[in-house]
């Protein structure tokens, strides 16, 4: 059980911990757009426009060029890291570029999917 500092500590912006994102407020206003457009691939007419001009979806969400690239390129831990994409929306993103989940662990611990696949118990994911 925390003592009342600790929990102080861990409430306090300014203490955070090493290599960790907090998806606070700040983030969340960081990754706005490509969070929204992510989330609206739940609708098949969206993903069906998606697939047929990825760029002009993109841009119809005010995505910066930077971002539409990293999208492209399958950067999601850099998407995470720098663009504040929330992991939950890159999921989505993930799948459309046809890489589940485990893929996407995989490249946001700098890990191959073999050595990703080889800490898990996963022996038949894709």
């Amino acid at each position: 059980m925390l003592d009342g500092a600790a929990t102080q500590r861990q409430l306090d912006p300014g203490h955070r911990l090493p290599d960790g994102i907090v998806f606070d407020l700040d983030e969340s206003h960081k990754g706005y757009r490509i969070n929204k457009m992510a989330m609206s691939l739940t609708r098949e007419e969206n993903r069906r426009a998606y697939k047929a001009d990825q760029r002009a979806y993109m841009r119809r969400y005010g995505l910066s060029d930077a971002a539409q690239q990293l999208v492209l390129d399958h950067q999601w831990a850099r998407l995470n890291e720098e663009m504040g994409a929330n992991t939950y929306f890159l999921i989505k993103l993930a799948f459309m570029a046809g890489e589940g989940l485990y893929r996407m662990g995989a490249q946001m611990r700098g890990e191959s999917f073999e050595e990703f696949l080889a800490s898990r118990n996963a022996g038949s994911a894709r």
